[in-house]
């Protein structure tokens, strides 16, 4: 698993070919298809995130497309749209925003042709 620690700030698209954990902070989109995307409880990340299952305990803003899950913990401060066939939103959690559950598989395809 890759680690992106609460010291570090990174402005730019990041790609991950493993899973990755962000506890700093991020501006940009982050491109983790296939892999786990988890926000620790102090990250903060502004940029759309495209990942296998997305666990978020922090906060972000930008859209959230995963093939599996997106799941929003407690400590969770979303602004933004979600693509995903399933959304765990636990209680405690900030969410505002759209989900999306049947556009999965049009979002990806689009997704793809804009990282060219």
């Amino acid at each position: 698993m890759t680690r992106i620690g609460p010291t570090v700030s990174v402005r730019g698209e990041v790609t991950a070919t493993d899973d990755i954990s962000i506890e700093g902070r991020v501006e940009g989109p982050m491109w983790c298809e296939g892999h786990a995307v988890t926000i620790g409880e102090d990250a903060v990340v502004q940029g759309d995130i495209v990942g296998r299952d997305i666990t978020i305990a922090g906060r972000v803003k930008g859209t959230l497309l995963a093939t599996e899950v997106v799941d929003i913990r407690t400590t969770a401060d979303v602004d933004g749209r979600i693509v995903s066939t399933r959304l765990i939103l636990h209680e405690g959690s900030t969410f505002h925003g759209q989900v999306e559950p049947s556009q999965v598989d049009a979002a990806i395809t689009v997704a793809r042709h804009r990282r060219r």
